[in-house]
């Protein structure tokens, strides 16, 4: 029999402003609103499926932020805010700046067109900003008001649509939004997030799910430990002019201990597999991961291929080299059937799409009725490309393999247990991600190694202000917390040449408010060089959907 293993991974980077703890981006809200309910959906409705879901530490802190919102309505989002104004209340002119550039970042076909009063706002945003400087002074409080509205709409999942009470009422209306039927709409989404965590909880204690874990703030591990790995993939990769990231062995320690503490607290037991942030995983780190008691982990085949050549299957667990301790297996994903979902089964009907990826399964199984089938991608990036938020491609999927006693889905703790005995060992293990199989998509970039030589310089500063004493438990705690934000690997994804440049340059403020931030917590002057963008770069591709499709799924 063939086994099946899905792994959906949940991951979004810490939107909040350091200091005054203010949402900047919404995008965990939003895809909190979309993929996550969604997601747990169609586990719910599909008992016989059982896959993985990997959940990031920083986005569950996230996501019990905003159950705190809704529970005390007092808002660090800006959108909730302007969505819970009262009747006739003009927002500010940054609110209604910042409403008018977010509020129609969404796949436009599958988001946007299909609903007309939503296209209405847009046209008359496109109208104002085709006149006059002025013009927008004659948008009205009710124009604010809808547009908040139908946003959160727009990013509702089909879960919500199908199942929830005002959702579909104020779809049906359109317009011309009363402060109460806003309120309502805030209550419903507020009970929606407020039961993420107990819903996928309740998935694994039922055994139809895994819950995996990633390092706490999705660090890029192999890089916190040697920025010299980048070159076992790419050996011209230009590195940064600092030698090391200060005490990284100890860091990324920390962000391990710090997800099991996270798991625990939240779904009542440790984690037994490790999704390392991007799939990056080198031999240093592999030795931390089996120190800190990971059964297994895993990445992409680009990087079983540089370690074990073109020929290695992905279709088995492998076992760490000799000379790493620990038998801690390792998986690969599928690249083709992983990427026929992240990226083309978007543009067939789902039926269709369905059909076509239990033939790819089918063929598998026919060449090794025994074979391990990995498929791994983003749990939350992908389906606003779908009609309907692939709520139909994962009912017809769903079904069909529930219906094959032939093919199996396993949480891959199974599918560790099950093949243990009779994995091979890898030769080495070549440092790499899910990126292409290297670790350039972090580092090598002007803009990147320069960002990683302004960490590792208040590195060094936190370094001596811990050790001096002069830091009391509480001051300690909280330089350890920010840094821990400033090391995630999100800030190196998207600077560079390759994202679009309102992208970047929105991630490359935040990151260099959270360098400020901590200098600041340690009463030092930050330096003024954080006073200047990291980056004139970017392109100008329209982005879509919060992170855009992130070249985690891009294929190799």
């Amino acid at each position: 029999m063939a086994d099946l293993a899905f792994l959906w991974h949940m991951h979004q980077p810490d939107y909040r402003h350091p200091d005054s703890g203010e949402f900047l981006l919404p995008w965990v809200l939003l895809h909190a609103a979309k993929d996550y309910t969604d997601m747990a959906a169609h586990l719910e409705r599909h008992p016989g499926i059982r896959c993985t879901v990997n959940f990031v530490p920083v986005l569950l802190d996230q996501i019990e932020d905003y159950v705190a919102q809704f529970a005390s309505g007092q808002w660090r989002d800006p959108l909730l805010r302007l969505a819970a104004a009262p009747d006739g209340e003009l927002p500010n002119a940054d609110e209604r700046d910042w409403l008018l550039d977010i509020a129609f970042r969404c796949h436009a076909p599958t988001m946007l067109e299909p609903f007309a009063p939503y296209r209405r706002l847009r046209d008359l945003r496109a109208f104002v900003r085709a006149q006059d400087g002025l013009s927008r002074n004659y948008l009205s409080a009710a124009y604010y008001a809808d547009l908040a509205v139908w946003y959160l709409l727009a990013w509702s999942g089909e879960s919500l649509r199908r199942g929830g009470r005002m959702i579909p009422q104020l779809m049906a209306k359109g317009s011309n939004f009363s402060q109460a039927e806003r309120q309502a709409l805030l209550a419903e989404l507020g009970e929606a997030v407020s039961g993420l965590i107990p819903r996928y909880r309740a998935l694994a204690e039922r055994g139809q799910i895994e819950l995996s874990c990633t390092p706490a703030n999705h660090p890029l591990a192999p890089l916190l430990l040697d920025f010299a790995c980048a070159r076992e993939a790419l050996p011209d990769c230009p590195l940064p002019a600092a030698q090391a990231y200060p005490g990284g062995r100890s860091r990324v320690a920390k962000h391990l201990a710090d997800a099991q503490a996270s798991h625990e607290r939240r779904f009542g037991q440790p984690a037994k597999g490790l999704w390392p942030a991007e799939g990056a995983l080198s031999s240093e780190f592999l030795k931390q991961i089996a120190a800190a008691g990971f059964t297994w982990t895993a990445s992409s085949h680009g990087v079983l291929r540089h370690s074990a050549g073109d020929a290695a299957p992905t279709t088995t667990p492998w076992l760490p080299p000799e000379d790493i301790p620990g038998d801690t297996l390792l998986f690969f994903r599928d690249e083709r059937l992983s990427d026929l979902i992240g990226f083309e089964y978007a543009k067939w009907h789902g039926r269709d799409a369905a059909r076509h990826f239990m033939g790819e399964l089918e063929a598998l199984r026919c060449r090794d009725p025994e074979s391990l089938i990995p498929v791994f991608l983003d749990g939350e990036n992908a389906w606003e490309y779908y009609p309907y938020n692939a709520w139909h491609f994962f009912s017809d999927l769903y079904e069909a393999l529930e219906q094959r006693p032939d093919i199996r889905t396993v949480t891959l703790a199974e599918a560790a247990a099950a093949r243990r005995e009779h994995s091979p060992r890898l030769p080495r293990l070549v440092a790499g991600s899910w990126v292409y199989g290297t670790l350039s998509t972090w580092i090598g970039h002007p803009d990147k190694n320069r960002a990683w030589e302004l960490l590792c310089e208040l590195k060094h500063c936190a370094d001596r202000a811990l050790d001096s004493g002069r830091l009391d438990a509480a001051a300690r705690a909280e330089v350890l917390r920010r840094l821990a934000v400033c090391e995630s690997s999100d800030w190196f994804w998207w600077l560079g040449d390759d994202n679009p440049a309102e992208s970047v340059a929105a991630f490359d403020r935040l990151f260099r408010h959270n360098l400020s931030a901590l200098y600041q917590l340690l009463e030092l002057p930050p330096p003024v060089t954080l006073d200047r963008p990291l980056s004139d770069g970017g392109n100008n591709a329209a982005e879509s959907g919060g992170t855009m499709r992130r070249a985690t799924e891009t294929p190799a």
